[in-house]
């Protein structure tokens, strides 16, 4: 019987600015997948900072329209990137989930051993105050 294919969306496009998917085992172990997987690190990471300076920008009354501008430009880039990631893992999820439902319960081996040894430092922003406009 032939291995099962799974079709990733990766977190770049191409030159044409379309995007680009990847041919898989599901397993994720190739380079390409562990190069997206580092990618998406970073872009999560970038904007967990973004949130951050978001907070400060929009706490101080001091702060230009430009300032605005260029933030809610960054803030637009960093969403975009963030539905990416999730529409990808969505996809490789679903794959997971008819696969072997049971074992899995939702993230590929790999990743929950990523999620083991990932410091648990990291800010929850899902729970702060909102910040009100001057």
């Amino acid at each position: 019987m032939e291995p099962t294919r799974v079709t990733r969306l990766l977190p770049w496009t191409g030159p044409d600015g379309k995007p680009c998917y990847l041919n898989t085992d599901g397993e994720g172990s190739g380079y390409v997948s562990r190069l997206a997987d580092q990618m998406e690190e970073v872009q999560l990471g970038m904007c967990v900072q973004l949130i951050g300076h978001a907070e400060a920008l929009m706490g101080d009354a001091k702060a230009s329209a430009r300032e605005l501008r260029f933030l809610s430009a960054r803030l637009t880039e960093a969403l975009r990137d963030a539905v990416c990631i999730a529409e990808s893992q969505r996809d490789r999820l679903a794959y997971y989930c008819r696969r072997d439902p049971k074992p899995m319960r939702g993230a590929s081996p790999r990743r929950a051993e990523k999620q083991r040894r990932r410091p648990a430092a990291r800010q929850d922003h899902r729970n702060r105050e909102p910040v009100t406009l001057a």
